[in-house]
């Protein structure tokens, strides 16, 4: 009897033990959003999750309410608290998330920058589209549809944001190396569309020769389009260059209104952010920069595009 109680006990230390080793086993990797919900950013998280359901993986996605930096902050020190393994983030400010990036390199956590970089810290990876390659091809493409002494009026991201910053270098570099004799009139905003539909109104009415709007993200290019149909303009009087290759940017293509875009693969983004965030984890070597690639969209060839991106099954004009 006595022998069995002791057989008994054996069993379930060794099973408290089993499972202890599997929970320790298992790689915790959080993912932590801007709070951005537009379709790009939809396309982005849902490839990060897909990447997340891999085996021995727990896989924690948390979001900055309202794209708040404090919030933000927060939520990678009670990451830090609670010891996971990787971090990989979409960062709301690219310097002001800096210190907590540094504490969570310091206590041995990988951090690895999805979409937008990091400045002020050193990282163990940055995936994302390069930004500055793909804007220069939109800034070439703007550059062949005007003339010199036109005006073209450009649409900022956030320039608080390296994403913001590459993005209009990019445009500006790709413009003037084809046509420099050219009126350059920057709307500024904060990836917000009501700013960049307000701005383009403004802009508009100071600039009504413009002949293209170029924009560093399609919910620019959706308000870029409102301000148009305002000023009473309709599809391709003045010509649209998205940027990101969104459903609602390509969307606006099928409509006559967009007439390029250079788009990102927006789910493979989220997808090699993670993938790579595990193999970090795990003890894999990984890249310092990953360039997850871009392609310019032309009505030409939007259809294959979306077919071939997964951007399709979210458009609206098929």
């Amino acid at each position: 009897m006595n022998m069995k109680r002791t057989l008994g006990r054996l069993a379930i230390a060794m099973a408290a033990a089993g499972l202890m080793a599997s929970a320790m086993a298992e790689t915790t990797i959080a993912y932590i959003t801007n709070g951005n919900t537009n379709e790009g950013w939809t396309l982005i998280n849902g490839g990060a999750k897909a990447a997340g359901t891999k085996a021995g993986v727990k896989f924690i996605e948390l979001a900055a309410e309202k794209g708040e930096l404090s919030k933000q902050l927060a939520i990678v020190e009670d990451m830090i608290t609670r010891k996971v393994n990787a971090i990989a983030i979409a960062p709301v400010d690219s310097a002001g998330i800096a210190p907590a990036i540094n504490k969570a390199m310091a206590a041995g956590i990988k951090v690895v920058a999805v979409d937008t970089g990091i400045t002020g810290a050193k990282i163990t990876s940055y995936v994302a589209t390069d930004n500055i390659k793909a804007a220069m091809v939109q800034g070439k493409w703007a550059a062949e549809q005007i003339k010199d002494g036109d005006t073209v009026i450009y649409v900022t991201g956030d320039l608080g944001q390296s994403t913001g910053q590459e993005r209009k270098k990019g445009f500006v570099d790709g413009l003037n190396g084809v046509r420099k004799n050219v009126k350059i009139v920057e709307v500024p905003t904060t990836w917000d569309q009501t700013m960049a539909q307000n701005g383009v109104e403004t802009a508009l009415r100071a600039n009504p020769t413009a002949k293209l709007v170029a924009c560093a993200w399609d919910g620019g290019a959706l308000g870029a389009k409102a301000a148009l149909m305002a000023a009473g303009k309709k599809a391709g009087d003045v010509k649209i260059a998205g940027f990101d290759g969104s459903p609602g940017g390509l969307d606006m293509m099928k409509q006559g209104w967009q007439s390029a875009n250079a788009a990102q693969m927006l789910a493979k983004i989220g997808q090699v952010g993670v993938e790579t965030a595990i193999a970090a984890a795990e003890g894999k070597k990984v890249e310092a920069r990953i360039d997850t690639g871009s392609f310019l969209v032309l009505p030409s060839n939007v259809d294959q595009f979306a077919k071939d991106s997964g951007v399709g099954q979210f458009m609206k004009v098929k």
